[in-house]
């Protein structure tokens, strides 16, 4: 089987185009969510594989348990998803989506992991250093994880940078032992 983001990617696109040439970014953006995490549900992921349902009553599951933030060409989209047997890829749709918006609106999350509390200040700070070198707008996500000793860790698409004291005993060790 084809890789989901590769059968996800067309639908993506559609539903961003669609969405810029209606002015309805963000209310596409909410809605794809909404449905994403419905259909990420485990009872309903399990209903829309269910090989017994036809695909218009998968669809119609999800447009019941979304209807109050679907509008006509939402459900337009979800009925062309389940009659081509894509409501699995819904998720993945969802992402690809945020994607796209992302880039159009040249913003990016980045996730920082660090091993105690970032206060205000030091967030600004890694903020106006990551938007310099991103040249987007940065927002960001705190996670502490102990376990980093100290230093941090910045995620934001494909790019890592790695600042914690254990990233760095990881690479000496490595060193040591080639």
């Amino acid at each position: 089987m084809a890789d989901m983001n590769t059968l996800a990617r067309p639908y993506a696109k559609a539903a961003f185009e669609f969405a810029i040439s209606e002015g309805k970014l963000a209310e596409w953006s909410a809605m794809l969510g909404l449905v994403a995490e419905a259909a990420s549900n485990k009872e309903v992921a399990n209903l829309l594989k269910n090989p017994s349902l036809g695909s218009e009553d998968k669809a119609e599951i999800l447009l019941e348990i979304c209807k109050a933030k679907i509008d006509d060409k939402g459900r337009n989209f979800i009925l062309l998803l389940s009659e081509k047997d894509r409501l699995p890829l819904i998720p993945v749709i969802a992402e690809i989506y945020e994607a796209f918006k992302a880039e159009q609106e040249k913003s990016v999350e980045a996730e920082v992991t660090s091993a105690f509390e970032i206060n205000a200040e030091q967030q600004k700070l890694l903020v106006d250093a990551l938007r310099k070198r991103l040249d987007r707008e940065v927002s960001l996500k705190v996670v502490i994880d102990k376990r980093l000793i100290g230093g941090v860790v910045i995620r934001t698409g494909d790019l890592v940078i790695d600042g914690s004291i254990r990233g760095k005993l990881a690479k000496l060790a490595e060193s040591l032992k080639s």
